[in-house]
């Protein structure tokens, strides 16, 4: 499915903010942005009755999600054909506030809502595949040896649109009342949150002379 980044996100019932809805984010552009930035998403599922989160790689094509694990994995067999919500949170910062009752946290979170599809087409799963290794790798998919039919067969990959979601944002100072303001004697603000990569570590067995390549070395 292909649309233009600017269309506005879907609002349904299950993805329009009931608090804080001035912090909302209605551009799609906006979407593929805190998905891009992300490196894991939570996929929550229904297992037995019961409700089941955990973090998953992923990788995104368009306005569809790809979601792969082991075709032995509960979370994802439990997910295919029936409703998901996926979530991606980014923590910019800590809120410090003049009162314990203010402090918050700056971040980026969207949240999508839909079916998942189990990706049975070879092309498509390759492709999806390759998604989610240059997402969580980029550069690294046309160096490396592309998966056999076994491994293939042992990976289970679903797709999920991202027709119905929503982005929520947080920014900016404390919002303390104005009596605290006036009274308080602490120090208020923001600690951001910086994440960086740190010095790539060789594997003991890499053959002498091989360099870190750049798509490692220069990974901004």
């Amino acid at each position: 499915m292909t649309r233009i980044d600017s269309t506005p996100l879907s609002s349904t019932a299950r993805t329009r903010l009931g608090r804080y809805p001035d912090r909302a984010r209605t551009d799609r552009r906006d979407l593929h942005a805190v998905l891009d930035a992300g490196l894991v998403c939570h996929l929550g599922v229904t297992v037995d009755g019961a409700p089941l989160v955990l973090p998953t790689g992923y990788g995104r094509i368009g306005d569809v999600l790809y979601l792969h694990g082991s075709s032995a994995a509960t979370s994802l067999r439990a997910a295919e054909a029936t409703p998901v919500c996926v979530t991606v949170t980014l923590v910019d910062g800590i809120v410090y506030a003049r009162s314990a009752f203010s402090h918050s946290v700056n971040y980026r979170c969207a949240v999508v809502h839909g079916l998942a599809r189990r990706v049975d087409d070879g092309t498509e799963k390759l492709a999806g595949l390759r998604a989610l290794a240059e997402h969580m790798a980029p550069g690294s998919w046309g160096h490396v040896r592309e998966p056999t039919r076994k491994e293939l067969a042992a990976t289970l990959l679903l797709a999920l649109d991202t027709t119905e979601a929503s982005v929520k944002v947080r920014s900016g100072p404390p919002g303390d009342e104005d009596d605290d303001v006036a009274t308080a004697q602490c120090w208020a603000g923001v600690l951001p949150v910086v994440t960086t990569w740190g010095e790539p570590q060789p594997c003991p067995q890499l053959e002498a002379g091989v360099a870190v390549p750049g798509y490692v070395a220069n990974r901004s």
